[in-house]
C-alpha cells in the first residue's frame, strides 16, 4: 500500500471486503468531492479545518432535555447540584475526545468497530440499545418543540407532539438550500436564549461563595436529589454522542502521518474543550438563575407556584427582568432552535449507528421518521394524560434512560482506545485509561446505587400485596442481573479483532512508515458514507493554506 503523489494513485484506508471485519462502505476516490483538506504542515492554522464536530456534538449538551433538568435541579435543590454539571463537562471532555481519536487512529467509528468485535448476538444487543438511546434522546426534543409552539401559537400540547413529525424534516429538505446559513441561524438563536441567560445573572445576583460551594463541594441531600442528579448526568453524557463523534471526524482528509495523525487528535481535542466550555457556561447559567430566582424572598404567589413545579412551559417568566413581555417569545424560539437542532444531529447519530451495527443505510428523513414515530408515541400518551407537568417528568426519564444505557457505548469506547492491536502507538497511556475507567466505574456505581436503592424503597413502602411483591421482586431483580451481567461481558471480553491500519508504528529513525522516500504524505480518504450523510456540505479548506 505504497503512497503516491497523484490523486488516482491514493490507495484506499479501509478496503471493502464483505467482512464484519471491515466496513462494506466505499471510499471517496473522487478528489473533486466536496471536502476538508487539512494541510500537511505544523500549524495552529490546522485548527480551523478540524473545527466543526465538536461543536454539532455540543448541540447534544444544550438540548430541551438539558434545560428541563437544569431548571428542575436549580428549582429544588439551588446550587447543590452544580458539581454534577462539572464533573459531566469534564467527563464528557475525555470521553468525546476518545470518540473523536478511536476514527482519526482508525479510519472506522465506534459502531463499526462494534459490529467487527462482537459475535451477533451481542452486536445486535447493543445495537437495540443504542437505538432506545437515539428514541430517549429524541423525547425531550419532541416535548420541548411541542412546549415552544404552546408558547409561540398556544397550541396544545398534544398537537405540537404531533407536528413536530413535520418540523424536523421541513429543515432536512431545507438543507439543500444551504445547510450552514440554517446551522448559523440555530447557534445564533441558542446562544441568543444563553446570553439572556448571563444577563439574568446580573439581576437574580447570585451569591458567588454559595455557586462556588454548590461546584465544587459534592452533596445529595433531599429526597429526589439522586434521581435529579443521575438525570443531570444523563442530560450531559449521552450514548448517541460516542457513535456520532467517531463517524464526523472521519470527514477530514488527514496526513496519515504519526505527527499528522497525534496533530489532529490534539485539535479535535482543543476544538471539543472549547464547545463544551460554551455548552458549560449555559448550563451552569441556567441553574443558578433557575436557583437564585426560585429561592428568592420577594417572589409573587404565581411565581412561587410556577417554582414548585418548574418545567419548560413555565420558564419563561426566569427571564422577565432582561426581556419584558416578549421573554416567553423569545424563549419559545431558542427552545423550538435548540430541539431541532439536537435533532438533526440526532438524525445523523442514528444514521452511524444503523450502517455500523447492521451495515444498513436510509435516507435521512426516513431514518428521522422511524425515530421520531418512536419517540412521539410515549410523548403523545403523557402530554395528554399528564399535561405539560406529566411531559415534564418524561424528560426526567428519558434522561435517566440514557444514564443507566450509558456504559454500553462507553465500556467499548474504553477498551476499544486502550487496545494497542486496534490503536497502535496511539492507544490510550496508563494515566488516561485509569482516569477514563474510573470515570465510567463511577457511573456505574451511580446508576447501580440508584436502581436498587430505589427498587428495594418500591418493594417495601408501597404496601403492595404479598403475591404482586414477590413477583415484582423477582423481575426487578432478574432484570438487574441482566444489565450487571452485560456490563461485566463487556468489560471483561477480551479484544479480538485487531484492525489493519496506517501509521501505527514508526521506523527506526522516527519517520512514519507510511512516508515515502521521496517524501510524499500518504493521506487517508475521507468516508464516502460519512460525508454524504454528514449535515454540512464540505469544502476544501483553502483558505487555511
Amino acid at each position: 500500500m505504497a503512497a503516491t503523489g497523484t490523486t488516482s494513485g491514493q490507495p484506499q484506508f479501509i478496503a471493502s471486503t464483505g467482512s464484519r471485519s471491515f466496513s462494506n462502505a466505499p471510499l471517496i476516490e473522487n478528489s473533486d468531492y466536496d471536502q476538508i483538506v487539512v494541510p500537511d504542515r505544523t500549524s495552529w492554522k490546522n485548527l480551523f479545518a478540524y473545527m466543526g464536530p465538536g461543536f454539532l456534538v455540543s448541540i447534544a449538551y444544550i438540548d430541551p432535555g438539558n434545560f428541563e433538568t437544569d431548571l428542575q435541579a436549580g428549582a429544588q435543590f439551588k446550587y447543590e447540584l452544580l458539581w454534577i454539571i462539572l464533573m459531566a463537562s469534564c467527563a464528557a471532555l475525555i470521553i468525546q475526545s476518545l470518540a473523536a481519536n478511536l476514527g482519526v487512529v482508525t479510519g472506522k467509528h465506534l459502531a463499526e468497530h462494534c459490529r467487527a468485535e462482537y459475535p451477533r448476538v451481542p452486536n445486535f444487543i447493543l445495537w437495540v440499545l443504542a437505538e432506545i438511546a437515539i428514541v430517549a434522546c429524541d423525547i425531550p426534543e419532541v416535548i420541548g418543540t411541542a412546549f415552544a409552539l404552546n408558547m409561540l401559537f398556544s397550541i396544545p400540547l398534544w398537537c405540537g407532539v404531533l407536528l413536530t413529525g413535520l418540523s424536523t424534516l421541513v429543515l432536512l429538505a431545507l438543507q439543500q438550500y444551504g445547510v450552514r446559513k440554517l446551522e448559523f441561524l440555530i447557534t445564533f438563536l441558542v446562544l441568543t436564549i444563553a446570553a439572556c441567560f448571563f444577563a439574568e445573572l446580573g439581576y437574580a445576583k447570585p451569591a458567588a461563595t454559595e455557586v462556588l460551594n454548590g461546584l465544587f463541594v459534592p452533596q445529595l441531600k433531599g429526597n429526589g436529589a439522586t434521581g435529579l442528579a443521575i438525570s443531570l448526568l444523563g442530560a450531559m453524557v449521552m450514548p448517541h454522542n460516542l457513535f456520532l463523534h467517531s463517524a464526523l471526524v472521519l470527514s477530514r482528509k488527514i496526513p496519515r502521518s504519526v505527527r499528522g495523525i497525534q496533530e489532529a487528535c490534539r485539535f479535535y481535542l482543543i476544538e471539543s474543550a472549547f464547545a463544551l466550555m460554551v455548552a458549560f457556561l449555559i448550563n451552569v447559567s441556567v441553574i443558578s438563575v433557575s436557583g437564585a430566582v426560585c429561592n428568592s424572598t420577594n417572589l409573587n404567589a404565581e411565581d412561587q407556584k410556577s417554582c414548585e413545579d418548574l418545567d419548560l412551559n413555565k420558564a419563561s417568566f426566569l427571564l422577565r427582568n432582561v426581556l419584558g413581555s416578549w421573554s416567553s417569545k423569545l424563549f419559545a424560539i431558542a427552545l423550538l432552535a435548540s430541539g431541532q437542532s439536537s435533532t438533526i444531529t440526532g438524525t445523523y447519530a442514528g444514521q452511524y449507528v444503523m450502517q455500523g451495527f447492521l451495515d444498513l443505510r436510509l435516507k435521512p428523513w426516513l431514518r428521522n421518521f422511524l425515530t421520531r414515530s418512536l419517540a412521539i408515541v410515549p410523548s403523545l400518551i403523557v402530554s395528554l394524560i399528564g399535561g405539560s407537568a406529566g411531559a415534564g417528568r418524561l424528560i426526567i426519564i428519558a434522561s435517566m434512560i440514557l444514564s443507566f444505557e450509558l456504559p454500553f457505548a462507553l465500556i467499548p469506547l474504553l477498551k476499544f482506545t486502550s487496545s494497542k492491536n486496534k490503536m497502535g502507538i496511539h492507544a490510550n497511556s496508563r494515566a488516561i485509561a485509569a482516569v477514563t475507567w474510573i470515570i465510567g466505574s463511577l457511573i456505574m456505581a451511580i446508576n447501580i446505587y440508584y436502581l436498587l436503592t430505589g427498587f428495594i424503597k418500591l418493594l417495601f413502602h408501597n404496601h403492595m400485596k404479598l403475591a404482586a411483591a414477590v413477583f415484582l421482586g423477582i423481575f426487578g431483580f432478574s432484570g438487574m442481573a441482566i444489565y450487571l451481567a452485560g456490563i461485566a461481558y463487556l468489560v471483561f471480553r477480551s479484544n479480538k479483532k485487531a484492525t489493519h491500519l496506517l501509521a501505527l508504528m514508526t521506523t527506526e529513525n522516527g519517520q512514519s512508515s507510511n512516508e515515502t522516500g521521496n517524501g510524499s504524505i500518504m493521506y487517508s480518504l475521507p468516508r464516502e458514507d460519512i460525508v454524504s450523510m454528514q449535515l454540512p456540505q464540505r469544502r476544501d479548506a483553502e483558505g487555511l493554506d
